[in-house]
Formats: structure tokens, sequence, C-alpha cells
């Protein structure tokens, strides 16, 4: 018991001063105003505010984008690479990009959807003109999947490389055609995977802030650019930490819809 919790101590060390000291402070800043006086006008502000409610709508909305995208992309892509043979190699390449800054991965972007870029030069070669492909929400929406698709793909590829393939098998015994055993058998012992992906993508995607601006532009306003906006422009560190404390309430209530339910019971459709 005692070396059990000597293990512990780390652990308890870590998530102390990186999670809940962060969070405290956070909360505890939310409550005074740029003057430093204590107020709960940042709350009231934040809620009777309709820039402030439009833009948490945004968020909202984008976030659910762009993990949905990630979803419909990622689920054919982890079912092709566990049917392949050199599986783990395939992966591999998949989460390569995680290992490239995220800024240099960005500016990339601006490189190739600017009015110079390689794609209007591949626009203008087929006769088609350049277009506005960098700040527009489609190019937000559409550097944020790509960045984010990795963390999509891994948690659903380990959920169907655990499927016990008896039970795939047992499916087609009983004459269910593939589609069926897909519905049926496949997607719901493979949720688990499919809503740690949606955790992954959809939390980290309501507060993006360097992706809007350098993509964005002034088009795309989050919650997350506003943040930035708060600390680092106006230094209204109350307001800016509690849009802060909105999001961390957002993340647990992402977390709680998307728990794992286990059933106590079950029925035989």
């Amino acid at each position: 018991m005692h070396k059990k919790t000597t293990y512990l101590i780390p652990y308890m060390l870590w998530i102390g001063l990186f999670v809940i000291a962060p969070m405290a402070l956070i909360l505890y800043q939310s409550f005074f105003n740029i003057s430093g006086h204590f107020t709960m006008g940042n709350y009231e502000q934040y809620l009777t505010n309709g820039v402030y409610l439009k833009m948490t709508f945004n968020s909202i909305l984008y976030a659910l984008i762009i993990t949905m995208s990630t979803l419909l992309i990622s689920y054919p892509t982890a079912l092709l690479l566990n049917r392949l043979k050199n599986k783990q190699f395939w992966l591999l390449l998949v989460i390569l990009p995680t290992w490239i800054n995220l800024l240099l991965k960005t500016y990339a972007f601006i490189g190739l959807f600017s009015q110079n870029g390689s794609v209007n030069d591949f626009l203008r070669f087929v006769g088609v003109g350049s277009h506005q492909i960098l700040f527009t929400d489609a190019s937000f929406i559409f550097v944020a999947a790509y960045i984010e698709i990795p963390f999509m793909i891994l948690p659903i590829f380990n959920s169907l490389a655990e499927l016990n393939p008896s039970m795939i098998n047992a499916s087609r015994d009983l004459g269910a055609n593939s589609w069926q055993t897909f519905r049926r058998v496949i997607l719901p012992l493979t949720m688990p995977g499919v809503k740690a992906g949606f955790q992954a993508i959809f939390i980290p995607s309501l507060s993006l802030f360097m992706i809007t601006r350098l993509i964005g532009g002034n088009r795309v306003i989050t919650l997350g650019t506003a943040i930035e906006e708060h600390f680092l422009v106006t230094q209204n560190w109350g307001m800016g930490s509690t849009i802060g404390v909105v999001l961390i309430l957002a993340m647990f209530v992402v977390m709680y819809l998307t728990r794992d339910r286990k059933a106590k019971g079950g029925r035989i459709q």
C-alpha cells in the first residue's frame, strides 16, 4: 500500500501544479475587473452581451463542423488501415505530421492558399482563375481539420484493432450483410474510440486562436481569439479568464456527454 502511494506522488504533484492550480487561478482572476476590483460584472457582461453570445455560438458551430469533418474522413481511413498488411507503418505515416511544429504547418498553408500560392497557380493553369482562398471560413475549417485529424484516426484505429473478429464472423453467419454488420456490430463496439476522438477534436477546436488568426483572419472570430485579445491587447485579464472558465465548463460538459455508459443489462433485438 505504501509503495503504491509513493508512485502516486509524482502524478498528484503534476495534476496539482499543472491542472488544478491553473484552473483555480483562472477562476480567481475571473472575479476581478481591469482595475483589479472584485466584481461579478465579467460574467454578467458575458451572458448579456450579444457579441460574446454570438462568439460562443460561432465557436461551437466551427468546432462541430471541424469534428464531424474529421470523423467522416477518419473512420473510413481507420477501417482501411486496419485491413492493410503493414498497418502500423501506415498509421505511423498518419501520425508523422503531428511531429511537425504547428506554426510551421500553418505558415505552409498560408503559402499554399495565398494569391500567389500553389493552389491559385494550379487554378490559373487549368483556366479557372485565382480565387480568395486564404482568410475564409472554408480555409480555416480545412486547415484545422487537417491538423487535428490524426487525433481522431488514432483512437478509432485502436478500437477497430481491439475488435474481436469472431463478432463480425458471427454476424455474417447469422445472415447479416456488410452494412448490417457495420451498423449493428462494428460501429457500436468502436463507439469508445469515436467518443475519445470527439473529445480530442471538439474541445481544442473551441479555443483555437493561432490558426484562426493566421488562416481565418478577421472573418473567423472565436472564444480563443477573444481570450488572446483580452490577455495580450486590452489587458483585461478578468474578462479573458471569464471566457476561460466558460471553456473549462464546456470541456467538462463534453466529457460528460461523451463518457462511456456501461449498460447494466441488455436486450436482443
